[in-house]
């Protein structure tokens, strides 16, 4: 069986944008501008930057706590959520892997690997195929999520026919 060998590339918006969001305050500047100043002047407020996308059903934040992986990692299958859109918010600095794909007619297609810098969360969009959540760091990542809690199946998987290896580059 024949793989496809991929190098993470650094999370940037426009790379990263038909994908999902960024959620950092990088991203935020990039995507909505200069934030809103609250509480007197004391906070800055960069507001809706996951543009978070459900069906209609409840919005649930959960703790997913990702045991460490270690590279190269061989990925056989993505998933997606056709009911929602899943926010990753690191609860801690550990970079993580982010591995999606374009659709093509209900299949993976396409697929890229990006490398956080471990401040930054994704909002995955509704529908993209995307690998699981992958922490390089020994001690694994503790992340805030947020997504669809409502009562219909909202995963779908698909078997690779060509593996993904993901190994890593001086760059990243």
């Amino acid at each position: 069986m024949t793989t496809i060998s991929l190098i993470p590339q650094p999370l940037i918006y426009p790379d990263f944008h038909k994908f999902g969001n960024i959620i950092s305050v990088a991203g935020a500047r990039q995507a909505a501008g200069e934030p809103l100043l609250i509480n007197r002047g004391n906070c800055e407020r960069y507001s809706d930057i996951a543009g978070l996308d459900i069906a209609d059903a409840a919005t649930g934040i959960s703790l997913f706590n990702a045991k460490h992986s270690s590279l190269p990692i061989t990925v056989d299958y993505l998933e997606r959520h056709p009911l929602g859109s899943q926010a990753f918010i690191p609860m801690n600095s550990h970079p993580f892997l982010v591995i999606v794909a374009d659709d093509l007619n209900g299949v993976p297609e396409s697929p890229k690997a990006f490398l956080t810098d471990g401040e930054q969360g994704v909002n995955i969009r509704r529908n993209t195929w995307h690998g699981v959540l992958t922490v390089l760091h020994p001690e694994g990542g503790l992340f805030s999520v947020v997504d669809y809690v409502g009562a219909l199946p909202n995963l779908q998987e698909h078997r690779l026919q060509q593996p993904l290896i993901i190994t890593m580059d001086d760059s990243c």
